[in-house]
């Protein structure tokens, strides 16, 4: 059996889509470039612009929907569509997955900023918005999973989320 290998997209193209973001003001489940998104609806955007229609239709999900269970369902979503890479091997333009209190499965998710020196994150975040900021050790403990989007899309397999 011969192993599939995924080119990932370009990290510069990935950092500028994310930061033609930024000023989006959050809404919850939504994925309009500056009308409103959630973490989510970020990650949904650039996947958008890369390869255009979305792998899935994402189910409706509540604020709390991490705290609802122990499944990994945004890590299971993204291992499915995007090529997983451990969070040393995270660069520019890299989706971080995070877990906001040990224990819990990863609920939100940001994009690496360029700076090595300085790394900024790139996420949507309630009552910010999209903002880039600093990388702080505090988010650095909570990287959970890291994934690359792919240059280009490949068959997925049908949603592996039924509900969030």
């Amino acid at each position: 059996m011969t192993a599939i290998t995924r080119t990932p997209a370009d990290p510069s193209a990935v950092l500028a889509i994310a930061r033609a973001w930024t000023g989006t003001p959050y809404l919850h489940q939504s994925s309009v470039q500056g009308v409103g998104c959630d973490c989510l609806g970020l990650a949904r955007g650039i996947w958008r612009a890369l390869h255009g229609n979305e792998p899935w239709e994402v189910p409706p999900y509540s604020r709390d929907w991490g705290e609802a269970g122990r499944r990994e369902v945004l890590a299971e979503a993204a291992r499915a569509a995007l090529i997983e890479v451990s969070l040393d091997a995270a660069g520019p333009g890299s989706l971080i997955l995070f877990r906001m209190a040990p224990g819990v499965p990863a609920k939100h998710c940001g994009f690496l900023g360029a700076s090595v020196i300085r790394p900024t994150l790139i996420h949507a975040y309630d009552r910010s918005g999209v903002v880039e900021e600093a990388f702080t050790p505090a988010w650095s403990r909570r990287a959970a999973f890291a994934f690359k989007f792919p240059a280009t899309a490949c068959a997925v397999p049908p949603n592996p989320v039924e509900v969030l």
